[in-house]
């Protein structure tokens, strides 16, 4: 095998977290904000459609400031603001964090498996994500396990880079961590967003949608399922299926043949 060839190895696959390994926005983190609100004495309710429109904003921190600009500018005078945002997002997470435990949220089709099968064939996992590392660990460890952090060899999470997706900055800085090139990798993301920071990075990028980003742009992608599918509960195309993609869930096998055709 030649060098060029080796190059286009699957070597590592990157993982983004809130609806890409579970349908964490809708009936988690959006709830977990209207418990924080409730909290701060706040007449703040994110319903399921505005949610939607304030996922366009990535990061939680970030979701607040937009709302409070776009909504109630009022806020905006409020002493130390920043500092404000960030106790509202802690608080936050702790309720996240609750919901997590009570373990209502599982994995979606064919992660687990899909995790698993990557370590038992030597690719390296990875998370590049702009939630919170806590958020992160609270979710892995409701659904795989307490070691579950074990199981990822880089985790890239919250504000270890300047700027969040679409950024590519968290792909960058997880990459490095990897030594490894783009196109030894494929990102799984599920939103537009995710999207353009994986592909800004250079990195091929399969897409699995959810409710709320079905509807987005995603061209450039490798292909857009429904999920990763599983033997007996096979994902359904969003798009065209590549034509090398021969089987109806996603394995380690799928993978190499999406980096490699």
């Amino acid at each position: 095998m030649n060098t060029l060839k080796q190059n286009y190895q699957l070597k590592a696959v990157l993982f983004d977290v809130d609806g890409t390994l579970a349908d964490t926005e809708q009936d988690g983190h959006r709830p977990a904000f209207n418990a924080a609100f409730k909290e701060f004495n706040l007449s703040w309710h994110w319903d399921i459609p505005l949610y939607g429109e304030l996922l366009q904003v990535t990061g939680g921190k970030e979701r607040i400031r937009f709302y409070i600009e776009k909504y109630m500018p009022k806020e905006l005078s409020r002493n130390n603001l920043d500092e404000w945002i960030a106790d509202l997002h802690k608080t936050k997470t702790r309720h996240f964090k609750k919901l997590m435990e009570q373990g209502g949220i599982p994995l979606r089709p064919g992660v687990k498996r899909l995790i698993h099968e990557l370590r038992d064939n030597n690719i390296k996992i990875a998370i590049a994500t702009t939630t919170t590392p806590e958020n992160v660990s609270y979710l892995l460890e409701s659904t795989l396990g307490k070691d579950a952090i074990d199981l990822f060899d880089v985790i890239g999470a919250g504000d270890i880079v300047l700027q969040k997706k679409p950024a590519p900055d968290i792909y960058f800085w997880v990459l490095n961590q990897l030594n490894l090139q783009p196109q030894q990798c494929i990102a799984i993301e599920d939103s537009e967003n995710g999207l353009q920071a994986a592909r800004a990075a250079g990195l091929p990028t399969l897409i699995t949608v959810n409710n709320y980003t079905r509807l987005q742009n995603f061209e450039g992608a490798v292909a857009v399922l429904s999920d990763l599918g599983e033997p007996d509960q096979i994902f359904d195309p969003v798009s065209s299926l590549p034509v090398h993609l021969d089987k109806q869930w996603i394995d380690t096998e799928s993978l190499r043949k999406l980096v490699d055709p």
